[in-house]
């Protein structure tokens, strides 16, 4: 779970336009986020099976839209992996 604070720090940091609460890169990023806390929590907690499977879910779901994204603006992809720190 992502706190509302974090959220809208995210979504200022990644949108696109003044409005931008949904493009595909500030999903990515909301996403990158949850993968973080829920790896975390596996650490502390390896036998939550329930969350593995949600986790394996999100990231899933980050790569999909990774795909749509590299499909449609290749330049915009890369500079997204960048500003994530996600290696490609």
């Amino acid at each position: 779970m992502i706190k509302p604070e974090t959220k809208k720090k995210i979504i200022e940091k990644f949108k696109l336009h003044e409005k931008d609460t949904g493009s595909a890169a500030v999903q990515v990023a909301l996403f990158s986020e949850q993968i973080k806390n829920l790896t975390q929590h596996l650490k502390e907690h390896p036998k939550d099976n329930s969350s593995r499977r949600g986790l394996l879910k999100i990231v899933s779901k980050r790569q999909r839209l990774l795909n749509y994204i590299q499909t449609t603006n290749p330049k915009f992809y890369s500079s997204l992996l960048k500003k994530l720190g996600l290696r490609k």
